[in-house]
């Protein structure tokens, strides 16, 4: 129903910033929430930040106040700024979609971007 493309990911030092974007594709009208999840090596994933339809966002503690989370409807994308970058947001980060095509519900996944941050 809805494939996602994430980009804007890469090398960045200590203090620095990134932005990422998650593009949907498909029947996007049926998205309900978009959320970034990162797993940094070794780790388990975690969830950074979420987005709902109305607008309402959430983070995560460790990236409140560095990290914002947006979306751009006319282009279907979701942003995440991340800002004041430390070694330890280094990891994969990955964005999923929540929605309902028309009463089935669905999660779907991106493929990935790699975020490594040198201190």
């Amino acid at each position: 129903q809805v494939r996602l493309v994430e980009s804007g990911g890469g090398l960045v030092q200590s203090g620095g910033s990134l932005r990422l974007s998650c593009a949907a594709e498909g029947s996007t009208f049926s998205i309900k929430a978009t959320t970034w999840y990162r797993q940094a090596p070794g780790k388990q994933r975690e969830l950074a930040a979420g987005i709902l339809k109305d607008g309402t966002t959430n983070y995560a503690e460790p990236v409140k106040g560095r990290f914002t989370i947006s979306r751009d409807n006319a282009k279907n994308t979701v942003y995440l700024q991340l800002n004041s970058l430390k070694p330890e947001d280094t990891g994969v980060y990955t964005c999923m979609v929540q929605g309902d095509y028309f009463g089935r519900k669905y999660d779907n996944w991106g493929q990935g971007t790699q975020v490594t941050v040198s201190s």
